[in-house]
């Protein structure tokens, strides 16, 4: 029997981590970067997590900006941003992105 519960906890392990995962996709009122650790951008022929291409911070309550390590591929990000549908449009400056999120609405909640 011990096998059994051990594959079964391994199973619900897994379901936790799922859950976790989906969990950080969830747009509260305020800024966070892990709605990004889904968005992988094209990095020369390689589908590339956006973290690991650019330094992510929070500016304001609201506000992520997204500062990449190599400057080319800032439009490459926009594109991936808005093709991962977060619902959020990427505002470009030529040096860095921000994404505003907007106040959440009673709708929304």
């Amino acid at each position: 029997m011990k096998p059994q519960y051990k594959e079964i906890e391994a199973k619900f392990d897994k379901s936790i981590e799922a859950l976790k995962r989906n969990f950080n996709d969830i747009r509260a009122n305020k800024a966070n970067p892990s709605i990004l650790d889904r968005v992988t951008v094209d990095y020369y022929g390689v589908p590339t997590p956006i973290n690991q291409m650019a330094s992510i911070s929070v500016q304001e309550a609201r506000i992520l900006v997204i500062q990449p390590y190599d400057a080319t591929t800032l439009k490459n990000m926009e594109k991936a941003i808005q093709a991962s549908n977060i619902g959020i449009n990427p505002q470009n400056d030529g040096r860095a992105l921000r994404l505003i999120f907007p106040p959440i609405t009673e709708e929304r909640r």
